[in-house]
């Protein structure tokens, strides 16, 4: 009998952390049946380890700030956010043993406030009337009140959000449509996801019509999304960008969430249902336009494990 040497650990498996990106793009058949020259495609951004597109700006800003010494052993990183990047950041945190603090509206959903209590993150809850905006001067107030003890990341002012797109996810649209993308749509919050995914599209193929979208007024129940004429303008907006640009309402992402659940099997959070209204729009515009083909590609940022509590779901 001979011995054998034991298994190392490091030979099989991989890394959380290494998960990031590299998402599953996923057909909607359903919404374009009557158009077979069109179809939507959507990211399955919930394929990430933190469950959100998020993980992907979020950790992106932490290695930047990491290799640039922004961000060293014994400093906290700071920001403000409705949820996701939040929740990217505590996972990260949690994985690299960097202390975390965010800012965070009240009003986001339980199972997000239990998410980031199960990574250890620390919360300072800010008033939901106030929304996104209140948290980002929660957190311009407590980094100006003690700069040395925090690295405030501002993820709606930080290149590395736009760059992690710009170089990660239309990468992957580009390669998994093999290059055959003619539309991309997606949703502003800090705007990130589509500032850099688009450039890159366009970089890529000038053709390529990019389309941006938002909630339809200040009053609305899209987390993450935000209404650009009554919000704090993130840094990292440049409107010239977009094609065009659409309103999306509350009420229609409410739907599109429920149609998909129960004609595709796909459960998907409020923004990402916002992000198919707003591409089937694009579709009907198309359509309307004779166009030859058309393969339409949005980002869905994350999926309905966040939003199991709302009532919407059975109104």
């Amino acid at each position: 009998m001979h011995a054998t040497a034991p298994i190392k650990a490091a030979a099989h498996g991989t890394k959380p952390l290494a998960r990031v990106g590299n998402t599953p793009l996923l057909r909607f058949e359903s919404l374009t049946r009557e158009w077979l020259q069109i179809e939507i495609l959507g990211k399955a951004e919930w394929a990430n380890p933190g469950g959100s597109v998020k993980d992907r700006a979020a950790f992106n800003i932490i290695e930047t700030a990491w290799q640039s010494g922004a961000l060293r052993p014994g400093k906290r990183l700071l920001d403000a956010t409705s949820g996701n990047t939040g929740i990217a950041y505590a996972m990260i945190g949690a994985a690299r043993a960097i202390p975390i603090t965010l800012c965070v509206p009240a009003n986001v959903s339980m199972e997000r406030k239990r998410i980031l209590a199960a990574y250890g993150a620390e919360v300072i809850w800010t008033d939901p009337l106030e929304g996104s905006d209140g948290a980002i001067r929660k957190a311009r107030e407590l980094y100006q009140a003690d700069p040395e003890k925090y690295f405030y990341a501002d993820q709606y002012s930080n290149d590395a959000n736009w760059l992690a797109h710009y170089h990660g996810t239309a990468a992957e649209i580009w390669s998994q449509t093999e290059g055959a993308v003619t539309h991309f749509v997606a949703g502003l919050g800090t705007s990130g996801t589509f500032m850099g995914t688009a450039r890159r599209l366009k970089e890529l193929n000038p053709a390529i019509r990019v389309i941006s979208f938002q909630p339809d007024s200040a009053f609305h129940g899209l987390e993450g999304l935000k209404h650009m004429p009554s919000a704090l303008v993130p840094k990292i907006y440049d409107p010239s960008l977009a094609d065009s640009e659409l309103e999306i309402g509350t009420e229609a992402a409410y739907e599109m969430v429920k149609r998909v659940a129960r004609t595709e099997g796909v459960l998907l959070g409020i923004s990402s249902g916002a992000a198919l209204a707003a591409s089937l729009m694009v579709a009907q515009q198309a359509n309307a336009s004779q166009a030859e083909s058309a393969t339409i590609v949005t980002v869905l940022p994350d999926s309905a494990d966040k939003y199991l509590s709302e009532s919407f779901w059975s109104e």
